[in-house]
């Protein structure tokens, strides 16, 4: 499946009764890659599931090209090909690698497996091991390659740096970096570590209590230097 673009539209949602975001509106082309920026709490990853269908919407549009997803359940949006990879992997613990792996093939032959292991060489190594028995950097590894090799259009990273050692970060990024390059997937990051998030992206946008504070380029919020300390907290960008 090619890459989509995304576009979303006065979105308000939330949990329960409670609203966290409030008429959010940005779009991705198809190919792009968007960092989800903002301090904690401001609505990154409830923006991330919302698009994936895991929480209430209250009004807006979600649209995958063409096709109006909003009020689709999350399986039916992940068959119009959109890839959500979660904060909490959810990995199947009892399940190997490799029995993992075949979770996310959704009907592609079983030697698409090999395309994780190209991507990730330590899956292969640990292809036998269960799910639970792996570090969080694995889990994560894994989490990820399960959901690309559903080949999804949009892919949707919550955060997957998180609590991981510098080497791992370094592999995933790399892998990100990679997968992007090809150009079949439109790719939204949320993550903390500013600065591998601009030096992956190729637009940002940063929320602000779940309100949509500022959009523009990588290179444009590295000279907003207002910005930068405002909605992120920070003294400066390189």
């Amino acid at each position: 499946m090619p890459a989509t673009p995304l576009e979303v539209e006065n979105l308000s949602a939330g949990y329960g009764p409670t609203r966290v975001l409030e008429g959010v509106s940005f779009s991705v082309p198809a190919g792009g890659r968007l960092a989800v920026l903002g301090r904690n709490g401001m609505g990154k990853s409830t923006l991330l599931a919302t698009l994936a269908g895991q929480t209430r919407r209250y009004e807006g549009r979600i649209r995958l090209g063409s096709t109006e997803i909003a009020g689709l359940p999350s399986a039916k949006r992940a068959h119009q090909g959109l890839g959500y990879v979660p904060q909490t992997r959810d990995v199947f613990p009892t399940l190997t690698v490799e029995e993992n792996l075949s979770v996310g093939l959704k009907g592609r032959a079983k030697s698409a497996i090999q395309e994780a292991y190209d991507m990730f060489p330590r899956l292969k190594e640990r292809r036998k091991n269960l799910g639970g028995q792996l570090s969080g950097g694995e889990q994560q590894m894994l989490s990820t390659a399960r959901t690309i090799l559903g080949r999804p259009s949009v892919l949707l990273l919550d955060e997957p740096l998180e609590g991981l050692a510098p080497v791992i970060c370094e592999e995933l990024m790399a892998a990100f970096a990679t997968l992007a390059k090809t150009g079949d997937m439109t790719i939204l990051l949320v993550e903390q570590r500013i600065q591998s998030a601009l030096d992956f992206a190729s637009d940002v946008i940063i929320l602000e209590r779940g309100r949509l504070a500022w959009k523009g380029t990588p290179a444009a919020l590295a000279q907003d230097h207002h910005a930068v300390e405002r909605f992120l907290g920070v003294g400066g960008l390189h």
